[in-house]
């Protein structure tokens, strides 16, 4: 089982004036349902209006193999949204009506314990006041459960630099696999090369850090070995989601490898650097797929197999 613990939200995507799509979104609750569509047992801890947005992604999520915590039905007044305009060239921009509370008391209780994977990132990792539960939720459950983050920065929402940076340094320091998109270091770390960012992390605890690249591809470290593979060819429709498809690809691709839980620790510090590339590759093909759909629709395990038999089924040209 991994568990997720994050936003879940409506996403309204503005096509024109006039074509507003709504769609299911929220980063983690886009990695829960990729996790689960790639055959990972999936739990997502998020919370939830009792409105016509909140039943949409309960359905959504159920739809996709995701059991939800029972915390996550809150007494919120209205599920949370966010509206994202896709530019000519595919890539989303975004503006939020979020609200994240502090949970009850007792409701972290159970979160996670029965995990092998832990994995929180972007707004609820920085959003008071539920933030400091997050934080704590991962501190608690290191001992028995490996850690997964992603910043994914919205700076619009997350208030002063410098204390924001401090928030993602104290998760980074709490984890042990973290993957950062290059555009989240502009913001985090104005100036520095994403490698220099990369080592100084892996030094305050992670075992793997991944910077995702756009069509640039994605490096990776451990404190062993350095990778980079490229980015895979895509008609792309738009960007919303694949940050998050990519994170799923990777939690999917070490999952199979038995390289998650704390338990393999030692492991995935010890990785080989050509299992590092498989995995960046596994990571950026579920990435591309989403990349070549409108919205946060990334693929099954099915449609990746499907693709392999069709890319093995082709006659050669030579």
């Amino acid at each position: 089982m991994i568990t997720v613990v994050g936003e879940a939200l409506m996403d309204l995507i503005v096509q024109t004036a006039r074509d507003v799509v709504a769609r299911p979104g929220g980063s983690p609750a886009n990695v829960a349902v990729a996790l689960a569509r790639l055959g990972q047992p999936t739990t997502l801890l998020t919370q939830l209006g009792d409105d016509a947005h909140g039943r949409t992604l309960r359905e959504h999520l159920s739809g996709s193999g995701v059991r939800l915590e029972p915390a996550s039905v809150s007494d919120l007044p209205r599920t949370s949204v966010a509206r994202t305009r896709v530019g000519l060239d595919g890539q989303a921009g975004y503006d939020f009506d979020i609200t994240w509370r502090s949970f009850p008391d007792g409701g972290l209780t159970g979160a996670g314990t029965a995990s092998v994977c832990l994995h929180t990132g972007s707004l609820a990792a920085v959003l008071q006041p539920g933030a400091d539960d997050v934080l704590a939720l991962v501190r608690n459950r290191r001992a028995t459960t490996m850690i997964s983050y992603d910043p994914n920065c919205r700076p619009s929402l997350m208030g002063d630099q410098v204390t924001a940076r401090r928030r993602v340094e104290e998760l980074v320091a709490a984890s042990d696999i973290v993957k950062v998109s290059l555009e989240d270091l502009a913001w985090l770390c104005p100036g520095r090369r994403h490698e220099q960012v990369g080592h100084d992390w892996l030094e305050a605890g992670p075992s793997l850090v991944v910077v995702t690249q756009g069509d640039g591809g994605a490096w990776a470290a451990t404190r062993r070995c350095a990778v980079r593979v490229d980015a895979l060819p895509v008609a792309v429709v738009d960007t919303v989601g694949a940050g998050d498809a990519f994170t799923a690809g990777l939690l999917a691709a070490l999952a199979e490898r038995d390289l998650l839980g704390a338990a393999r620790r030692t492991a995935l510090r010890a990785v080989r650097p050509d299992i590092v590339a498989a995995v960046l590759l596994e990571a950026a093909r579920v990435a591309a797929w989403t990349c070549g759909r409108r919205g946060a629709d990334p693929p099954t395990r099915a449609d990746l197999a499907a693709d392999r038999s069709a890319v093995a089924a082709s006659p050669a040209v030579g």
